[in-house]
């Protein structure tokens, strides 16, 4: 996959550089449909090595979930806001969510949508007026794309693998110097929002 008119001006670091691959990253992100917990995947490299968790809770008022990498690390923290009509999410940096280390918010683009529509502000977009990312496409069908801004360059693509002994799986293809932990919690907020 390449991004298509060229691509994001900067490299996208969320979580750190070292999550940056500066080649296009096939990433598979399978959900355990099965376990003590719930929102838990494992997201895996080309050649099936593990390198990111994402860990749900069990017992939480909250919608929360953690990203960590293939050492354990705690990169992000997302968290559903309660009674939230445009299904919101922010995620934060490491272990916080303290208003300082957000990230980002992620919200439906519209209350009322057939396909996936999700918006994505960065923390400093405090207006959100315009999006800093996109997502759209089909979620029933796994086929969706992530967008730079409004714009129609592409910095990752979604689609959907076959479920099988209780594991929902879908393959992501990122562009180059874009974040893997930031795709991966969009995917898991995708998959959170359209349960």
């Amino acid at each position: 996959m390449e991004a298509r008119n060229g691509a994001p001006p900067a490299k996208l670091p969320m979580s750190g550089p070292q999550i940056c691959k500066p080649f296009v990253g096939p990433l598979t992100v399978t959900k355990k449909a099965f376990g003590l917990s719930v929102g838990d995947y494992n997201v895996t490299d080309a050649s099936g090595a593990v390198v990111l968790r994402v860990k749900g809770e069990f017992f939480s008022s909250r919608r929360r979930r953690v990203v960590l990498d293939a050492d354990g690390r705690l990169l992000l923290t997302m968290r559903g806001k309660a009674f939230s009509f445009h299904s919101t999410w922010e995620v934060f940096r490491g272990g916080s969510t303290n208003g300082s280390n957000l990230l980002f918010t992620v919200k439906r683009s519209s209350v009322i949508q057939l396909n996936a529509s999700l918006d994505i502000f960065l923390a400093a977009n405090r207006a959100e007026k315009v999006c800093d990312f996109k997502i759209k496409g089909s979620y029933f069908n796994r086929s969706c794309a992530f967008y730079h801004g409004t714009t129609n360059i592409m910095i990752a693509q979604m689609n959907r693998q076959f479920v099988l002994l209780g594991k929902d799986s879908c393959t992501v293809t990122i562009i180059p110097n874009v974040d893997h932990a930031f795709i991966t919690s969009l995917v898991v907020i995708l998959d959170e929002i359209n349960q």
